[in-house]
């Protein structure tokens, strides 16, 4: 037998990163926006900003600065320490 295959979610990230995710889905419950148009917009599918959003997919930098550019915010809102709105 193998071994079990073992999901990554939000709950096996730091806090830090965890209060991160909060603000990435803020970010896109502000403006209105689907995952569904997210993704159109980023040329991804619907799954792949699910993912990002629940921690099962890690965000790196250069995917960072494409969902601030849909969202309209500046990089540093997605920062779990910066007051920005």
């Amino acid at each position: 037998m193998g071994k079990a295959k073992t999901t990554r979610t939000s709950a096996n990230h730091s806090p830090r990163y965890r209060a991160f995710l909060v603000k990435l889905k803020r970010a896109r419950t502000e403006t209105g926006m689907s995952q569904r148009e997210v993704a159109a917009a980023l040329g991804r599918l619907q799954s792949y900003v699910e993912k990002c959003e629940h921690g099962s997919r890690r965000v790196d930098a250069a995917e960072l600065f494409e969902f601030a550019a849909v969202y309209g915010k500046p990089v540093d809102f997605f920062d779990p320490g910066s007051r920005t709105r």
